[in-house]
């Protein structure tokens, strides 16, 4: 088998290789077999992917392409509709402070993130847990990393309320909203009429959320049938994600997230950092330490990680994936402790080379576009 060599270029610190195409990877397939079957434009010629039974009997969905984004039957799309809501997003009118915008923790210029490993609120508060992407939202089937809110229109009114965030109560917010002139022109462009309501501020806002969409990545590209869009590392780690590496029994799906809920052994019980995550929606000791699955689109985007942002970088949650995570066992006084949370049997010892780990990062890499930048609109007098 021919070596792989590492190729650097001077003055970079990114790191290259030169991948030999008939080596053989997971499965037997060498690296020309799987640009031919994953780039065919058939998704039934794919490798058959590492997923696990239950995972397999609870609606699995292979990664692909976002079909067209599902705006809700009693919140339809309309271009007026959506320009309201922009404008409500951003501003800071709906807090109690006049300060605080949805656009603070969600900054179309960190990708609909706030970089931050958890934000800060209304007199610098700082929340517990961090602030994820909106990108591509319009495809995630429940909200929060606790799963509390079930729709974007149910979402949109949490912020304003919460007492770390906006510090705000929604009547009051509406109120204030209803009593700026310069609103009344646009509600009655959007709705019919200038009336101004709770309701209509988050139909407005969740519409504005919809449309907030990468354009097709590289990986689209690919397996849409253009086969030179992927490096054949990239490749290597595709495979590896829907094999070896286990990433598609919770990533799956054309959103790259399952919209389910797992304990990948982060809840901290009993330590710092503690959250139990959807047992705190559910009150089900099941759900203890459960977090929902988010997406991988745009991921490299996003750091940092987790739902406590506690991981600053990409290789760093996969070198903890490989290891497989924690899997704690209670002491003598956690033994009768209902709520002693189990870590998911999903996540288990990967063993992943250097070198496949490598190729699993490179493949991640790939899931991002060029952004485009949103210019803040002009806010209502």
């Amino acid at each position: 088998m021919k070596k792989i060599l590492p190729l650097f270029a001077i003055g970079a610190t990114t790191l290259f290789y030169a991948f030999n195409s008939n080596k053989i990877i997971d499965q037997g397939y060498t690296i020309t077999d799987l640009r031919a079957l994953y780039s065919s434009g058939d998704q039934s010629k794919w490798p058959t992917p590492t997923v696990d039974e239950s995972v397999l009997n609870d609606g699995f969905e292979d990664i692909g392409t976002l079909g067209e984004v599902p705006f809700p039957k009693d919140n339809p799309y309309t271009k007026e509709k959506a320009e309201l809501g922009k404008t409500l997003f951003f501003d800071p009118r709906l807090s109690n402070s006049n300060q605080i915008s949805c656009a603070n923790c969600h900054d179309p210029e960190l990708n609909w993130g706030d970089g931050r490993r958890v934000p800060y609120g209304e007199d610098r508060q700082l929340g517990a847990r961090n602030s994820p992407s909106l990108m591509n939202v319009a495809y995630a089937k429940v909200m929060f990393w606790d799963g509390r809110a079930k729709t974007l229109e149910e979402q949109a009114e949490f912020p304003i309320r919460d007492k770390k965030e906006m510090n705000h109560h929604i009547d009051f917010a509406t109120k204030r909203i209803a009593q700026i002139a310069g609103y009344k022109d646009l509600f009655k462009q959007a709705f019919g009429d200038e009336n101004v309501s709770n309701d209509r501020i988050t139909k407005a806002i969740a519409t504005f959320e919809r449309t907030i969409l990468a354009p097709k990545n590289r990986f689209d590209k690919f397996i849409a049938g253009k086969s030179d869009e992927l490096t054949d590392q990239e490749i290597e780690g595709l495979h590896l994600f829907r094999t070896k590496a286990r990433c598609i029994n919770c990533h799956n799906s054309a959103y790259f997230s399952d919209n389910k809920f797992h304990n990948i052994g982060l809840t901290y019980y009993g330590r710092e950092y503690e959250d139990l995550g959807l047992y705190n929606t559910t009150k089900l000791a099941k759900n203890v330490g459960e977090f929902k699955t988010p997406s991988l689109r745009e991921v490299p985007l996003n750091a940092p990680y987790m739902h406590n942002g506690l991981f600053p970088t990409i290789r760093g949650v996969l070198n903890m994936y490989n290891a497989g995570m924690f899997h704690f066992q209670p002491n003598e006084k956690q033994k009768n402790d209902s709520l002693f949370p189990k870590t998911s049997d999903l996540v288990k010892k990967l063993n992943l080379t250097t070198s496949e780990l490598d190729a699993l990062e490179s493949f991640l890499m790939s899931l991002k576009q060029n952004q485009y930048k949103m210019r803040p609109p002009h806010l209502p007098k």
